[in-house]
């Protein structure tokens, strides 16, 4: 096997590739009675890692019309049912010697992904005390590298990392599905979804105090009647709306800025250059895998951190924060990579810039968004504005994907400082314009976006933008 493949991916994912690669070729020589060529297969495996990310596009664009139609439980209870059937497509792929199944799967997972992160996110914030509405919301991607970190451990070659195992390993989000299944009915609607949009100030309470614990919440429940006296008969914009409303062009702006910095902030680079960063600093092939599990662990705890500190510290400051460190660090990370060969120090050095560049992603961006994308928006635009969110998600991501090729081949590891420019500017954006969401009401977030304008001087013909920060 060519070792030089590992410099562009991790060993688990070559493997699981080379696997499922290999299923292909005979799935078609079974069917086909024929060897397919190389170009072929590789375009079929093209093809699968495309649904993917054209199902979770599709998916999140959703989120709108399922949670008008469904509320916010029935539309979770709904994806969680949808994401058991790509499990069991994906499971008889193999026996059947099928590898349009695959694909049918891939789509059908993306599509949940895309469609369940979003619901998960909105569920959170709406349901959530407002002291603690960013811890809770954090959980979305402290359970997010939870997942990941488990299976980075399943897909272990001692566990389920093995040919004849690669579709088992594969079918394991729907175990989780079905654990939603069997415990979410127990559970109530979003409280803000049942007052605000169904008007039901009974069963909000009811589900509040369900959530919440014993009380009777009446501060609570006037604030959302208020949200709802603003947003009269209209409860369910669309993104044309969003896009359109004067009112709400910083709030775009800003989670158009956060996205496509987070998307081209390096985290893909990292993970392409970090094998090899970890072959050249002395780590055994076979045990690389094992620096990606403590890699995986790290997040984790650092997303469990934030989750402890976000009420105390506020999301403003850890965001910018995060941003300026990744900024900081893919600027060192480019001096080491230019120095690796005057000292066998070097590369130690880069692998703890890299475990510190996944502290500062997974502490700040990572962690802050889906806390930042549930506060800014009040209750009538947030399902656009998730639509609006994860389109762009998925976009940057394919973008992104297109274009990363590219770019390393033409600047290789000089595209370190790209995106160490990109950080700056995000982490420059995020101090100087965004405001604090911390503690306080949606409305009192919606007035502070008011509170950013471009005002001109008579005088001078100069721009200055003010925000309360």
């Amino acid at each position: 096997m060519d070792t030089r493949r590992y410099t562009k991916k991790s060993m688990k994912s070559v493997l699981q590739e080379l696997y499922i690669q290999s299923f292909i070729n005979s799935s078609w020589t079974y069917h086909y009675g024929d060897v397919p060529g190389e170009k072929t297969v590789t375009f079929i495996w093209s093809t699968v890692v495309a649904l993917y990310a054209l199902g979770g596009l599709i998916g999140s664009i959703t989120v709108r019309h399922l949670t008008s139609l469904l509320g916010r439980k029935g539309a979770m209870l709904l994806n969680s049912a949808i994401a058991v059937v790509p499990t069991v497509i994906m499971y008889i792929s193999k026996p059947t010697y099928s590898f349009e199944l695959i694909l049918v799967a891939r789509f059908l997972f993306g599509f949940g992904a895309g469609l369940g992160l979003n619901l998960h996110t909105i569920y959170l914030g709406e349901s959530s005390p407002k002291k603690i509405r960013g811890m809770v919301t954090v959980t979305v991607t402290t359970f997010m590298s939870l997942g990941k970190l488990l299976g980075q451990f399943v897909g272990l070659r001692e566990i389920l990392g093995r040919e004849e195992c690669w579709n088992v390993l594969l079918c394991i989000p729907g175990f989780f599905c079905v654990v939603q299944l069997a415990i979410l009915p127990f559970f109530p609607d979003s409280p803000r979804y049942v007052l605000i949009e169904k008007g039901n100030i009974k069963q909000c309470r009811k589900a509040l105090q369900c959530l919440w614990g014993p009380g009777d919440y009446k501060l609570d429940i006037e604030e959302m009647l208020a949200e709802q006296a603003v947003i009269g008969e209209q409860c369910n914009k669309s993104v044309l709306d969003l896009l359109r409303d004067k009112h709400l062009h910083w709030q775009v702006l800003s989670m158009l800025v956060i996205n496509g910095c987070i998307q081209f902030g390096g985290t893909s680079a990292i993970t392409v250059f970090s094998f090899s960063i970890f072959l050249e600093a002395g780590i055994p092939m076979d045990k690389i895998r094992y620096v990606t599990l403590g890699i995986g662990a790290s997040e984790v705890l650092i997303s469990i951190t934030c989750g402890l500190f976000i009420e105390r510290v506020g999301r403003r400051a850890m965001m910018w924060r995060g941003f300026g460190g990744m900024s900081a660090i893919m600027v060192l990370i480019t001096v080491t990579m230019y120095l690796k060969d005057y000292s066998s120090v070097i590369p130690y050095i880069t692998v703890i810039l890299i475990f510190l560049f996944f502290i500062f992603f997974g502490g700040g961006p990572a962690a802050i968004t889906p806390s930042l994308a549930n506060e800014i928006f009040i209750q009538s635009y947030r399902p656009a504005a998730f639509v609006f969110i994860g389109f762009l998600r998925w976009l940057l991501f394919t973008i992104f994907g297109f274009l990363f090729p590219f770019l390393i081949a033409t600047l290789k590891s000089l595209s370190f400082v790209l995106f160490s420019c990109v950080g700056l500017i995000a982490a420059l954006y995020v101090f100087f314009i965004l405001p604090e969401t911390k503690g306080k009401t949606l409305l009192e977030i919606s007035q502070e976006f008011e509170n950013i304008r471009v005002c001109g001087s008579s005088t001078e013909e100069v721009l200055c933008l003010e925000t309360k920060l």
